[in-house]
């Protein structure tokens, strides 16, 4: 029991120019959650990557279970250790149901009735995971929501069918769940490691780290900055260690209201139940609920009227969309950074019949300074950066557009507690200059930056706080009943 499940030493890698680990030590003992946090880009990803046997380190040493790798690892042999990982990117295959997708990994599950034995595999893993989860093994993973595509995903790295699980790497694995499925994962976390089991947790919610861990592991520029017992840790020591300046953001209602003096409404929903969705030029208001209840729906139907769309909505205003949901509606995958970015500049940035590209690069070099985006060049695929910086490039490219009507669905997916800082600052900014933002977040936190919140159940606005009622008791009570405040 005092050898490591994973002693890790040395190890390095390069990226081109670019040295992501920089001779990284790591162990992690049996029955224990290691909490791995840092910057965007500041190798953390890399490491399990490299541990999960899908990147070959440039060098260093790697044992498992007192097992020697120095050569011939690769994901089948980690996976035969007992080693699962669950991506920040989701790698479900979206036109295959929630059983077959078990299947994929675990092709043991064969012969007559295979379907149906996947489909129970699947379901006693959600259950006993997320209670209540609502999904079905027979629907296809393309018609779920990205958070009941995160919690399949979830549980199939935890389902265990003819091979022993000792290892879950969790890359950010509650950034599109809402608050109660979250905790749901947080207490399984410790039901897990319980039984001399492991896991590495890899989150920029550090309220979640100091809960799940037992250990908590720093890292800043590819190297390791600090290890120690989750107990020595608090917030504060957390954000110095990661090297960013804490700011104090507490109190919920407490942001002032910059809605412009007898301006009109740039947004306009119909009146339900008593509430109505009204969003004024200067305003920052906050869609909250539980996940999946109508808020994503809400932002694509104000989108569409803002492109002049007929809907019960009305927008008076040219609007643009942050997709939480990065890789299926934010990136496009074949371009640079700065046209990732300037792709919705496009009409500024003309020059007579052609695209200004001086233009172009001046103004992605400005949010590469701005949002401190980490690329050695912008002209890098926008696949080189990091999910996080990746999210960053989406916020540029919004904030930099012309749009009055700034859409955010649950925009802050794996960016680091750092740039969330920024990033307020810089809706704040954007706010008092007249932009209307409508922002879901499934951060109960996030929601502090907030005029007014409307909080939403089973598709439809159930309350709407400010001031003294916008606190998180109301939210979560709003949440999980359907009446008014």
């Amino acid at each position: 029991m005092n050898t490591p499940l994973v002693d890790m030493g040395g190890v390095e890698k390069s990226f081109g120019a670019a040295r992501a680990l920089a001779g990284v030590d790591f162990q992690l003992m049996r029955g224990t959650c290691v909490g791995l946090v840092g910057h965007n880009g500041a190798g953390k990803s890399t490491l399990m990557n490299v541990l999960s046997g899908l990147i070959r380190p440039d060098a260093g040493s790697l044992r498992i279970d007192g097992e020697d790798f120095d050569r011939g690892y690769d994901p089948a042999t980690a996976v035969g250790h007992g080693i699962r990982c669950v991506f920040q990117e989701l790698s479900l295959c979206p036109n295959l149901t929630v059983a077959e997708n078990l299947r994929i990994s675990h092709p043991s599950i064969k012969g007559f009735g295979w379907r149906k034995t996947a489909g129970k595999v699947i379901l006693e893993s959600l259950d006993q995971i997320f209670p209540g989860h609502g999904i079905n093994p027979d629907s296809e993973v393309g018609d779920l929501t990205i958070a009941r595509r995160q919690m399949v995903e979830i549980a199939r790295a935890f389902s265990i069918v003819d091979s022993q699980v000792d290892l879950v790497i969790l890359d950010e694995p509650t950034s599109s769940l809402d608050q109660n499925a979250a905790a749901q994962l947080v207490t399984f976390i410790r039901e897990f490691v319980s039984g001399s089991r492991s896991v590495v947790l890899i989150s920029h919610l550090l309220g979640e780290i100091l809960t799940a861990s037992d250990t908590v592991v720093v890292m800043r520029d590819g190297v390791v900055v600090a290890v120690d017992d989750t107990t020595n840790f608090d917030r504060e020591r957390l954000v110095r260690d990661m090297g960013d300046v804490l700011v104090d953001d507490s109190g919920f209602g407490t942001r002032i209201n910059t809605k412009i003096v007898n301006s009109d409404p740039v947004v306009t929903g119909p009146r339900e139940n008593g509430h109505q969705l009204i969003l004024y030029p200067g305003e920052i208001i906050g869609f909250a609920g539980l996940s999946g209840h109508g808020q994503t729906n809400a932002l694509v139907k104000i989108f569409e009227a803002a492109q002049g769309a007929r809907r019960a909505i009305s927008a008076t205003e040219p609007a643009v969309f942050v997709a939480g949901d990065r890789q299926s509606d934010g990136i496009f995958p074949l371009w640079s950074i700065t046209r990732n970015i300037s792709v919705s500049s496009f009409a500024r940035l003309m020059n007579r019949f052609s695209l200004d590209f001086d233009r172009e690069d001046d103004e992605a070099a400005g949010w590469h300074k701005k949002l401190s985006i980490r690329t050695a060049d912008m002209k890098n695929n926008i696949l080189s950066l990091s999910g996080g910086n990746q999210q960053k490039a989406l916020f540029a490219r919004a904030l930099g557009s012309d749009a009055k009507i700034v859409l955010m669905d649950d925009p802050m997916r794996g960016v680091d507690v750092g740039t969330k800082q920024e990033v307020y600052e810089i809706l704040t900014e954007e706010a008092a200059l007249g932009r209307a933002l409508i922002w879901y977040t499934t951060e109960t936190d996030e929601l502090k930056h907030c005029d007014r919140v409307y909080v939403f159940r089973e598709g439809h606005i159930v309350a709407e706080l400010s001031g003294e009622t916008l606190t998180e008791a109301n939210i979560l009570s709003s949440s999980f009943e359907a009446e008014d405040v």
